[in-house]
């Protein structure tokens, strides 16, 4: 395949040049249903558990079905796009999710809600990579950055959103209705797509790589397996070692195969460079501190606080309005200062809130005082990382390759952030239960062994069975297990802080300050605009 020696010139006379921003808009409002879903399930658990008799495995898996598919199908979803068609794959992602959806409301067992999670994991794959690829391939280099950063902030904002939409909707009416509220939001991108979008491709029309395909969709999904059982079973156990070795197995055969394929899916060459291999260790880093971050601090609302879910949905707001105003900020700062003086500088930000979080208080908490300024500069820090590193991941490849590009930019948030989760949680685990146990010796009320496991388990376990104590006693529990857990955060904040400190460390050194011209294969992109509407 012949390669220009620059940029191949952008088609500033094309109908999706000058509707590029309605455009964004549809891949804002595609976004907005997956990361929505993502996140207001976590507040549905209890009902879930009462609604449908659901063990706490099973509760585990209604959550990780669609994190393992979601993950799993990510490059090859990506890949898929850019050799079939961008716009198709989106809308098909788009019909899938919203069909999922609709299963999932009326599901009547936690099995058959396990696997039309699962089929929602399916439509997301196709639904992500398909949003950022189209946005690299309609708008041009000066305003993709611009366009990136709004995607970013929109993200951030409808993850705080989940909560307090299932919150309201659990309030009101029953529990399918937060798969039900996807589908009119499904259905407005479907429409609203097949008017507005063009379809790009590859134009190379490489066949589909099959054998690379299937190693990563059973590389990753090994991976991901193994992240989330480590918790429950222990990182030496042989239900983690196994998966993980397995996927390390299984992604080094991609990697080689990669390498000699006349066709690759994901090209290894690619993170020859710099500003691909940074930005991407750099995404990892910092979703690996904040998921393990979030997963214990929404605890802490819940638990340590008292706050109900819908008012641990308000109290994020903040975080997500901040990185509303900074994420599109960061476009003009990069073109003061340079990329790389930007992400580091955003690390550096949230190196610090993560910091600050291991001196948070068990008792007599302020939630502006202690709490919402910390949650500030960390979303700040990340609305400064997250648009630069994706444009810089994005804008290092060839448009024609923009789907895969963007599926290694979704592959690093979802690693990092089940791996962030997972070893934040063991440690915070690790340290809360023995604490727990020390602090109740101490005040002379040593629990009997079944009730003390159960205890150590959950800080959620012991205050119930704190209530279920004479009130002296029980007071004595909570304060314990409060004490204990507030301990486990610190530790767990620690870790974060130092993830999101490597990350600093790497970005600084190797993300180049400014990108280099790609150049683009003879002909890209491929595209066919969308039907006329309107005109």
């Amino acid at each position: 395949m012949s390669v220009t020696s620059a940029p191949a010139p952008f088609d500033r006379t094309s109908r999706a040049y000058r509707r590029r921003w309605w455009i964004l808009a549809v891949l804002d409002l595609s976004l907005l249903a997956v990361v929505v879903d993502n996140s207001i399930l976590n507040v549905a658990i209890p009902t879930l558990q009462r609604e449908l008799q659901a063990s706490t495995t099973q509760l585990q898996w209604i959550v990780d079905s669609y994190t393992l598919v979601f993950a799993g199908l990510l490059l090859t979803a990506g890949t898929v796009g850019d050799r079939y068609g961008r716009r198709g794959g989106l809308q098909f992602g788009m019909t899938v999710f919203g069909i999922g959806s609709v299963a999932s409301a009326l599901a009547s067992t936690p099995t058959q809600l396990i696997v039309t999670r699962a089929v929602m994991g399916i439509g997301a794959a196709f639904i992500m990579p398909a949003t950022l690829s189209i946005i690299a391939n309609t708008f041009p280099p000066e305003e993709r950055g611009r366009a990136i950063a709004l995607w970013a902030a929109l993200a951030g904002i409808a993850s705080a959103l989940g909560p307090i939409s299932g919150g309201l909707l659990l309030a009101h009416f029953a529990w399918g209705s937060i798969f039900l509220v996807n589908v009119p939001i499904v259905l407005l991108a479907i429409v609203a797509g097949v008017f507005l979008i063009p379809t790009s491709r590859d134009p190379s029309h490489a066949r589909l790589d099959v054998v690379g395909a299937l190693l990563s969709m059973l590389g990753l999904a090994a991976l991901v397996y193994a992240i989330i059982e480590a918790p429950q079973a222990g990182w030496t156990a042989p239900g983690t070692v196994v998966p993980l070795a397995a996927a390390v197995a299984l992604l080094g055969a991609f990697a080689a195969w990669e390498a000699h394929s006349e066709h690759p899916m994901l090209d290894v060459s690619f993170f020859a460079d710099a500003r691909f291999t940074a930005a991407s260790a750099g995404i990892t880093l910092v979703f690996f501190a904040m998921f393990g971050a979030m997963f214990l601090l929404t605890q802490y609302f819940q638990l340590v606080m008292g706050y109900s879910a819908v008012q641990t949905g308000v109290r994020l707001l903040p975080m997500a309005l901040t990185m509303m105003v900074v994420a599109p900020l960061s476009t003009r700062l990069v073109e003061r200062f340079g990329t790389r003086v930007v992400v580091a500088a955003g690390m550096l930000c949230t190196t610090f809130a993560l910091a600050s979080y291991a001196t948070l208080p068990a008792t007599g908490i302020s939630y502006p005082a202690d709490v919402m300024w910390r949650m500030m500069v960390m979303a700040g820090g990340m609305g400064l990382v997250m648009a630069p590193a994706t444009e810089s991941i994005m804008g290092s490849l060839p448009r024609a390759k923009s789907g895969v590009g963007s599926a290694v930019n979704d592959t690093t948030r979802q690693v990092g952030g089940a791996l962030g989760v997972a070893v934040i949680g063991s440690l915070m685990t690790t340290i809360y239960g023995p604490r727990l146990a020390s602090a109740l010796d101490a005040a002379g009320l040593p629990l009997p062994a079944p009730v003390l496991a159960r205890a150590e388990s959950g800080l959620g376990f012991a205050l119930a069975i704190a209530e279920q104590a004479p009130p002296a006693v029980g007071a004595t529990i909570t304060a314990a297990a409060r004490s204990a857990f507030v301990s486990g955060l610190h530790g767990g904040a620690i870790v974060a802080a130092v993830a999101s400190f490597l990350g600093f460390a790497v970005v600084a050194r190797w993300l180049p300050a400014r990108p280099e011209p790609v150049a683009e294969p003879v002909g890209t992109p491929e595209v066919a605009a969308a039907p006329a509407l309107g005109e």
